[in-house]
């Protein structure tokens, strides 16, 4: 389970849009040289996150697009749901079949985990990106402490 380039590329000509659009529409042709995007593939994201209302167009002389919502109405959860970017750690695509038919014994644990990193999503707006509010986590006990574990069992096989 990866997150793929569409939707890397999506939230990130998003944050370029919007942090453009106070000087007026933002064409995709500049998000595209800044952000090293294809256009053409940018002209596909940008139509589903129409479709979407996350952004609108702005046509003729001047042109471009910009945010159809505040930027705090705006979370990396709608920009990834918009451009059909899946996130789904389960095998089966949440239809308990994975396993010849039925559910798989670990299906709750990934259906839990999809949940999860949504929920984590939709807590980013796209305000705070463009701010540049969005840090590493500071609490690093949790991954320490699997790695302590780790070391730990490591440790027992080596010394058995």
């Amino acid at each position: 389970m990866r997150l793929t380039t569409k939707g890397r590329f999506a939230v990130t000509a998003m944050i370029d849009l919007a942090a453009r659009q106070a000087e007026g529409p933002v064409t995709l042709a500049g998000i595209a040289e800044r952000q090293k995007i294809s256009l053409s593939y940018l002209e596909q994201l940008f139509g589903k996150l129409r479709r979407h209302n996350l952004v609108s167009s702005v046509r003729g002389p001047g042109g471009g697009y910009r945010l159809a919502r505040e930027m705090d109405a705006i979370t990396v959860a709608d920009i990834i749901i918009a451009v059909d970017e899946p996130l789904d750690a389960t095998q089966c695509g949440g239809k308990e079949n994975c396993h010849d038919e039925h559910r798989c014994m670990t299906h709750d644990l990934w259906s839990n985990l999809n949940k999860r990193m949504y929920a984590y999503l939709d807590s980013v707006t796209l305000h705070a990106l463009v701010r540049r509010e969005v840090r590493p986590d500071a609490d690093m006990a949790v991954l320490k402490n699997i790695r302590r574990r780790a070391t730990l069992a490591v440790r027992e096989v080596a010394a058995a």
